[in-house]
């Protein structure tokens, strides 16, 4: 995964820029030795490594507004970084960069039960939200499976969403408002707590911007009451295409579970191992499926998820019979990713969507791809929306399996794209996703988006090297220059 060439005149300017930033961030928000950085030489996408320039960590909105303004007249680049968990490379460092760290940006500044939202700093935690306002019977509803990692913040640069995204929607759905400082220092706020914002949808287009249009300070999210009822349905069948199946019917039958997951023999073993369950052993494909609301009704529907279970040949049917039993079948799928890493030394997780009629199709695909790769794929997702997260499985130390890993992980976005999908449901572009963009947009598609970011960020100056296959200049997409209000060429006509 090739990166944009370092600058050597920042490179040069070394000194410079961290005696800045010292005046900006003063006592030990500046990390400039290399033992002290090596914690941040990656994210989690870890295959991939590099040292930046120099991390400052800011405290206080101002010094993360005065930090940006400094790079735009110094002409510095910025990598943002959250939590460190993007699957991605979304906040992998660049050696000519600074890695602006939010992590001391870790209060809960508001809670409003009245309006139901919160007010947050972008460094607290995704479950941290839950638990703050948890003792009054309210939750955040997107949970990745790294909530008690990852961040906020992080969670709005790629659009998150995790098990209760289905019904409760992604990070999208659930956000409010937000603060962000932009390249030039200026701080803005977008939305609030009130459900709808005027104007253009420029909240909608900060969530999943990925960290290219603007750093977030803060962040209002919706808060939601905790379901009267919930009981989660374990399903087991005799074959994975019979568990696909079975998604596409209880969707199609008009049921809208509050999570509906997947995972393959593989991943149920290593989870049943890890956790203790009481998963089926024998089961090919297994479900888990989450039915919440009053409890009439979620009676009601444990019943007909089970009637269409037994159609699409399920051999194991259990129902939770109280809380702990509920936590406890989800413990296992949360669990599922640090799990696999018992039977293999590394392994790459991808995010590609397609739409539930699909999901047979592209896993017997997706097997076929793996044996041609010579490489085994553990399967385990949001299969309500179609959100895939086969698991790559490699070895590292073996030359030439993280090249063929990258090469089957690009094989398997294609599929998603071919059969209708995309390439990301929630961990964003980053670098891994990022020479893949030309398989799903056009060259035009690509150049509008390019100007979106021109108009946030001219220079380039935000996260390089992300998302974007190659560099495109804003004077190449025809970006109009007008100085002291002289139009260049006043004499061609203008339309």
């Amino acid at each position: 995964m090739e990166m944009p060439p370092l600058d050597p005149a920042i490179l040069a300017r070394r000194s410079e820029i961290v005696a800045a930033l010292r005046v900006i961030v003063p006592g030990e928000g500046v990390i400039d030795d290399l033992d002290g950085m090596r914690p941040f030489e990656c994210d989690a996408l870890s295959a991939y490594r590099q040292m930046p320039l120099v991390v400052v960590l800011p405290e206080t909105v101002a010094q993360v507004a005065a930090i940006l303004r400094y790079c735009q007249d110094n002409n510095v680049k910025v990598v943002p970084r959250g939590a460190g968990t993007s699957l991605s490379g979304g906040s992998m460092p660049v050696g000519d960069a600074i890695l602006l760290g939010l992590s001391k940006f870790n209060r809960v500044l508001e809670i409003d039960y009245a309006n139901r939202c919160a007010r947050v700093q972008p460094g607290v935690t995704n479950l941290g939200v839950t638990k703050a306002v948890e003792h009054e019977g309210f939750y955040y509803a997107p949970d990745p499976s790294s909530q008690i990692a990852c961040s906020i913040g992080g969670n709005v640069a790629e659009n998150s969403g995790g098990v209760h995204c289905l019904k409760y929607g992604l990070t999208t759905n659930n956000l409010l408002g937000i603060e962000m400082v932009l390249m030039n220092g200026e701080v803005v706020r977008l939305g609030g707590k009130h459900l709808d914002a005027e104007g253009y949808d420029l909240l909608g287009l900060m969530t999943g911007s990925e960290g290219l249009l603007g750093v977030v300070t803060e962040v209002t999210v919706r808060l939601l009451r905790k379901p009267s009822t919930a009981r989660a349905v374990l399903l087991g069948f005799p074959t994975e295409a019979g568990a696909a199946d079975c998604v596409a019917a209880v969707i199609a039958s008009g049921i809208i579970p509050g999570g509906m997951e997947m995972m393959d023999k593989e991943a149920t073993k290593c989870a049943e191992a890890y956790v203790g369950a009481g998963y089926p052993l024998d089961a090919e494909g297994l479900l888990i499926v989450e039915l919440d609301g009053p409890p009439v009704e979620v009676d009601y529907l444990v019943e007909r998820v089970a009637e269409i279970a037994r159609g699409r040949g399920a051999t194991t049917i259990r129902v939770s019979n109280d809380e702990q039993e509920r936590v406890l079948f989800w413990a296992g799928r949360k669990a599922a990713f640090p799990a696999v890493g018992q039977i293999s030394p590394d392994y790459m997780c991808l995010d590609g969507s397609v739409p539930r009629g699909k999901l047979v199709e592209v896993l017997a695909e997706m097997r076929r791809l793996s044996k041609q790769y010579g490489l085994r794929v553990v399967n385990v997702f949001h299969a309500g929306d179609g959100n895939l997260h086969p698991l790559i499985l490699f070895d590292a130390n073996d030359p030439g399996e993280l090249r063929r890993c990258e090469e089957l992980g690009a094989d398997i976005l294609r599929l998603c794209v071919r059969v209708g999908g995309v390439l990301t449901g929630e961990h964003g572009v980053g670098i891994e996703k990022r020479d893949l963009m030309g398989v799903q947009f056009t060259e035009i598609d690509l150049d509008q988006q390019m100007r979106v970011k021109c108009a946030f960020d001219p220079d380039h100056l935000l996260n390089p090297g992300k998302v974007f296959p190659k560099l495109r200049r804003c004077a190449e997409l025809g970006r109009l220059v007008v100085t002291q209000n002289n139009i260049p060429f006043p004499d061609i006509p203008r339309f």
